[in-house]
């Protein structure tokens, strides 16, 4: 990232995202490099490269609070840029489709669109939400073309997925990315020579301060993965699974989709944790069965809220996260409701 900031990279991405940014995010200054940070950003997490995405993300936050006046209080900007990245922006689950082979799906890609449509529930939802918050005007032709466009992309995606060998796509989808992924690396090295930067003292200054970032953030992770430990060791989640399985049968509502509840309960805690419940979900069910389905969906369908606002706020040291995981949960919920009502409706 170092090296595609003093060669330009960035500031084309940048220039090229203004015109949604500028709308997203107001306060930011046009052509700011940022700005092409959180393109990358963006673009990392639709193609789930999470080892390229979460220290990109953390270099966003760190240029975001240098233009924050509050240096304890989460901006809007860092707020907007959360929700997005806590939302689960995923455009093809390689891992998720990986596993249910690996567990002998009879159709590991089933679950894809199903996955997609509650990813884009969560999303939109933390968009909307926060949006109104801050009172930016979501008719802007600015936001609504990307938004269209978008949605043509899905259909496309939609239409590979029904019309091609799953098999065969799947694989065509994970080498695409490592592809991209070399390709990005590979563009920045040669886009650094042509403009006659020194290369290698630029990545020695971003991989110091990287190491700093990571040294910075360490407190923050111990705290947040203890919590989730005693969550899950002391019996309370499945306390919480078992009364909310006697209120649907109190209801007279089907209950077999509580079986997937650990991983609904998981995923706003622990991606690893999430993980772990998705494939004994697959094990004990069936990855065939609804709640295996379900699970995977879950997974998908959006992000590790708090792990997430613990490493990034923790990174840039903001302790008034304002109404950041309030707005998070709820777009996580209704990814989860989402994801529950799509898995009966394709699978039901």
């Amino acid at each position: 990232m170092r090296i595609g900031e003093r060669g330009g990279v960035i500031g084309s991405f940048a220039r090229i995202a203004a015109p949604l940014f500028g709308r997203l995010f107001p306060e930011l200054p046009r052509d700011h490099p940022v700005v092409g940070s959180m393109f990358m950003n963006f673009s990392a997490n639709l193609l789930e490269l999470d080892n390229a995405a979460t220290p990109i993300g953390l270099n966003v936050m760190k240029e975001l609070q240098a233009l924050n006046p509050r240096k304890d209080t989460a901006s809007n900007s860092m707020i907007m840029f959360m929700a997005i990245n806590a939302s689960g922006l995923t455009l093809i689950p390689i891992t998720i489709l990986m596993y249910r082979a690996q567990l002998g799906a009879a159709n590991p890609a089933d679950v894809f669109i199903p996955i997609l449509l509650a990813m884009l529930t969560s999303t939109l939802v933390a968009v909307t939400l926060v949006a109104l918050r801050q009172r930016i005007d979501l008719r802007n032709r600015a936001l609504l073309l990307p938004l269209l466009g978008i949605l043509v992309f899905i259909g496309a995606m939609v239409f590979l997925f029904r019309s091609l060998d799953r098999q065969l796509l799947s694989t065509y989808a994970t080498a695409a990315s490592n592809i991209l992924l070399v390709g990005i690396i590979a563009g920045f090295l040669v886009t650094g020579i042509r403009k006659k930067i020194n290369v290698y003292e630029a990545f020695i200054d971003g991989a110091k301060e990287g190491f700093t970032t990571a040294v910075k953030i360490i407190p923050y992770l111990i705290a947040i993965l203890v919590g989730i430990g005693v969550f899950r060791a002391s019996g309370a989640m499945d306390l919480v699974i078992d009364a909310v399985r006697c209120g649907v049968a109190l209801l007279g509502a089907d209950t077999e989709w509580v079986g997937a509840l650990p991983t609904l309960l998981m995923k706003p805690l622990s991606g690893s944790g999430a993980r772990g419940m998705m494939i004994d979900a697959m094990t004990h069910y069936g990855p065939d069965s609804l709640v295996g389905r379900l699970s995977c969906i879950a997974q998908g369908s959006t992000d590790t809220t708090f792990y997430v606002i613990a490493l990034y706020f923790g990174s840039v040291g903001v302790k008034k996260i304002r109404y950041m995981l309030s707005y998070s949960l709820l777009a996580d919920l209704a990814g989860m409701v989402a994801a529950v009502l799509l898995a009966y409706a394709f699978f039901g």
